[in-house]
């Protein structure tokens, strides 16, 4: 194996370059991944058009990208193609001890931080957290069950029980992924928010019942029809935006849970409070996930949720600066970067 690799490592705001670098080596415990194919993330484009995300801001040139896939090069695993679970949690904290590794105070993460992330061929990471995968996933499949495993848990926040009404506002993938599995766990109605029209088809395509109008006055008027005024059981937001948790509050019926899993372009989220307080909501926010891999997994090997008509554009590593343009624009759903072939 060569001990060179290409990486594309971001720079500063917009300043994205692709270039030889050395080959990471593994740790004790570790393996290396030669990575086959990576989505790149909202969080992502925070990192490219911002500099940061939230209060955590670049500071030095850092490798992003965290919805990954790969297959093992080397050791006693080579040759398995694996998903990469990309937070490494402490394991022995108070949270991690009580099943909340997604809130682990020193928990590492892939292309966050001092961890240089999956934009590269070759990347080194514990073995424990290299999820094997079946092979009718493809690549792209794996790289998705990220957000699929976000969406898992922002479900399991919503609490929403059989037969419930639910609006998901935002169809991005993981709004997209969100309805699919609110619409397996039970729910008779939803409900989706989307103004980009390719979205909203893809909404309806995937399982919504209606794709309601995102402007206020309509959103009500279209929501009170839908549910003879009631409002949903479950009201889950994946924009990041002031107006899209007003949607998602406005929809809720009193005593509903409102679940936010987008993230905002500046670090605060604004909604009318006398609104929230008079229907006595609960308002969960998501942190990445839980232990959730082989759950996606399994709805997507038994095709219960479709990863795979998400996936719009597919770019090679040399062309990561493009992709993020186009995954900017926001013209298509889930942009893939594949710096290697699926072998």
């Amino acid at each position: 194996m060569d001990d060179q690799m290409l990486a594309a490592r971001l720079h500063g705001t917009g300043d994205l370059r692709v270039a030889q670098e050395p080959v990471p080596v593994p740790r004790e415990g570790e393996s290396l991944v030669r990575v086959t194919a990576v989505g790149i993330c909202g969080s992502d484009l925070h990192w490219y058009s911002e500099g940061g995300i939230g209060d955590a801001r670049l500071t030095r040139p850092l490798v992003v990208g965290h919805e990954a896939g790969g297959v093992v090069a080397s050791g006693p695993r080579a040759g398995q193609r694996v998903a990469i679970d990309p937070a490494v949690p402490c394991g022995h904290c108070e949270l991690c001890l009580a099943g909340h590794r997604n809130l682990c105070p020193t928990v590492g993460f892939l292309g966050h931080g001092a961890t240089d992330g999956a934009l590269r061929e070759l990347v080194a990471w514990p073995d424990h957290l290299l999820h094997p995968v079946p092979d009718a996933l493809s690549a792209a499949d794996v790289a998705m069950l990220e957000p699929l495993g976000v969406a898992i848990h922002a479900h399991d926040l919503g609490h929403q029980r059989a037969g419930a009404t639910v609006v998901v506002v935002g169809c991005g993938p993981i709004g997209l992924c969100l309805l699919q599995v609110a619409r397996a766990a039970g729910a008779t109605t939803v409900l989706a928010v989307d103004p980009l029209p390719h979205r909203a088809e893809a909404a309806l395509r995937l399982g919504a019942d209606a794709v309601l109008p995102h402007e206020p006055a309509a959103f009500a008027a279209a929501l009170a029809e839908r549910t003879s005024g009631r409002g949903v059981d479950v009201a889950f937001e994946a924009v990041g935006s002031d107006a899209a948790v007003g949607l998602a509050i406005e929809a809720a019926m009193p005593g509903a849970r409102v679940v936010l899993a987008g993230i905002p372009d500046v670090d605060s989220t604004t909604f009318t409070a006398s609104t929230a307080r008079r229907k006595g909501l609960t308002i969960a926010l998501v942190r990445r996930m839980k232990e959730v891999y082989p759950r996606a997994t399994a709805l997507v090997e038994r095709g219960t949720v479709d990863v795979r008509s998400m996936v719009s554009h597919t770019f090679g590593l040399a062309e990561t600066e493009k992709a993020f343009q186009v995954a900017h624009a926001r013209t298509g759903l889930k942009v893939v970067v594949a710096p290697t072939d699926d072998v």
